[in-house]
């Protein structure tokens, strides 16, 4: 009784999480994109989980190079390559841009899986991404992302 009770209550968990990214997203699409930014990133994890990239933003007609770094802390099991391209919201100056940005997420990434994230820094900056990625991973966690400019 106490197995279901604790899978209803990590079900209803991500739900919420889910709808309200869902939500976040579509008020997002609503408003004119900042920026844009293409981002590779390698993550691997067994329990603990991290990751490593680069990526460029545009923004106001200029190519800014930036690394990222992260960890994740939860369910996280596997390794995988990260390709993703999205807006940025929100950047009213590039001293803006670097940080920490959060996200909440629940999924499964299986060979060539298609995915989505918003993710948002402590200056109210916020990346709407879509991936693709290579290799096998699962991932029920919550993790952060650090953003430093080149």
């Amino acid at each position: 009784m106490i197995h279901r009770r604790a899978l209803l209550t990590a079900s209803l968990a991500g739900l919420t999480l889910v709808t309200t990214g869902t939500v976040l997203a579509e008020k997002q699409a609503a408003k004119q994109p900042s920026g844009t930014v293409i981002i590779d990133e390698t993550q691997f994890a067994f329990i603990v989980g991290g990751s490593f990239g680069k990526g460029q933003l545009k923004f106001r007609g200029k190519t800014h190079d930036f690394k990222i770094n992260g960890i994740s802390a939860g369910v996280n099991i596997g390794a995988s390559k990260i390709s993703a391209v999205g807006e940025i919201y929100d950047l009213k100056s590039l001293s803006d841009f670097p940080g920490t940005y959060v996200q909440f997420a629940g999924g499964i990434t299986l060979a060539g899986g298609v995915g989505g994230t918003v993710l948002k820094n402590q200056n109210g900056v916020i990346m709407r991404l879509q991936s693709t990625s290579q290799g096998l991973q699962f991932n029920l966690s919550s993790s952060g992302v650090t953003v430093k400019l080149d």
